[in-house]
């Protein structure tokens, strides 16, 4: 099998790369390494796209899903396209909503015109998010409790499912950008042009993960507490999320992958769901007891729709492509500790 992976140098294409690599697949990475400058900082860009020329069978080649001919180019002759290159920052998008919609939106087009137009007909996979429900969420009753808030109505109790209301709200640039190209996966594979799978991701964390304030929450607070940089927390650090750790996103990739003759397309609200919900204030704590560090936190307004509660109804998921999460919220914030601990020199500025 030829797996495309674009955005293959960003922490969640990354593992993408490693996971079919080590299973003998043939894998390219197209990425342009733009994360820095999208984002505003230096970063260490070039990590994931070094330690991906560790395996043979992963072909690296720097470009820009902007290109709609280059993404034909390198789709032509791919068996699977997983599609994880974007601008994912919220406050990326507020201040630069044209290259937010460029990239989310024009570029998703861009690859799904590449896989249509493939004669080896590939099944797509797209990474939405789940800001597609805009401030929708806010709407749903809750109740604060001492360290988070919680849902306060039964019809929720397992989270968010995927006919969750999308209209009549406010999104931000980065959700709305998102949903369009969430829009167009789904038109796509509803025409029959191609399989595809949009999975709405919750948060997402793990090794090889380099969190910013702006976006990574769970890794940015395990990197600033073990590094002593000051962490701000937006609102009270009692908002909750469901927490996925990166390596069981990419089994559930590519349980569709598997299945994709019969499942032919799909919509799935992705995260760890109720059973692995952490909030701010209490990933501090987790991080506190696992590393004796106590973070350097300060406190300030909330962000332009920043849901108080996002919990994943993970059950179709489960369900149709018959997946769970193995890793546990405290397995996986030791697992990423761990890997900042080894890796101290790459936060050193």
């Amino acid at each position: 099998m030829r797996v495309l992976v674009t955005g293959g140098a960003g922490f969640i294409g990354s593992h993408v790369v490693e996971y079919y690599a080590k299973n003998g697949e043939e894998v390219i990475v197209f990425d342009n390494l733009s994360r820095a400058e999208l984002l505003g900082y230096g970063g260490n860009v070039m990590y994931n796209w070094n330690y991906l020329k560790r395996y043979d069978n992963v072909e690296l080649i720097k470009g820009d899903i902007r290109d709609a001919e280059k993404v034909k180019d390198i789709a032509k002759d791919a068996n699977v396209v997983i599609h994880t290159a974007a601008q994912t920052a919220v406050t990326a998008s507020l201040k630069n909503p044209r290259i937010d919609f460029e990239v989310n939106a024009l570029g998703t087009f861009n690859v799904l015109e590449a896989a249509r137009l493939s004669k080896e007909n590939p099944a797509v996979i797209f990474c939405s998010t789940n800001k597609v429900y805009g401030d929708n969420v806010n709407k749903i009753p809750i109740r604060e409790e001492e360290t988070r808030y919680v849902f306060d109505d039964l019809n929720y109790k397992k989270g968010i499912p995927e006919k969750f209301p999308v209209d009549l709200c406010e999104h931000t640039p980065y959700g709305a950008s998102k949903f369009a190209a969430d829009v167009y996966v789904q038109d796509y594979a509803q025409r029959k042009e191609i399989n595809a799978a949009v999975f709405r991701m919750s948060c997402i964390y793990g090794t090889r993960q380099f969190g910013v304030e702006d976006q990574g929450w769970v890794a940015w607070f395990t990197i600033a507490t073990l590094m002593e940089k000051p962490i701000t927390i937006y609102g009270d650090g009692k908002q909750v999320r469901d927490v996925l750790y990166v390596d069981d996103l990419v089994k559930a990739f590519d349980a569709f992958v598997q299945q994709r003759d019969r499942l032919l397309h799909g919509v799935y609200n992705i995260g760890g769901g109720f059973e692995n919900t952490v909030s701010l204030l209490e990933l501090l704590d987790i991080l506190e007891e696992i590393t004796g560090k106590k973070g350097n936190v300060a406190f300030n307004n909330w962000r332009p729709s920043d849901q108080k509660v996002y919990i994943s109804d993970i059950s179709k998921a489960q369900r149709e492509l018959h997946w769970r999460p193995d890793v546990g919220v405290k397995e996986g914030i030791k697992k990423l500790v761990e890997w900042v601990e080894e890796n101290k020199e790459l936060f050193l500025h």
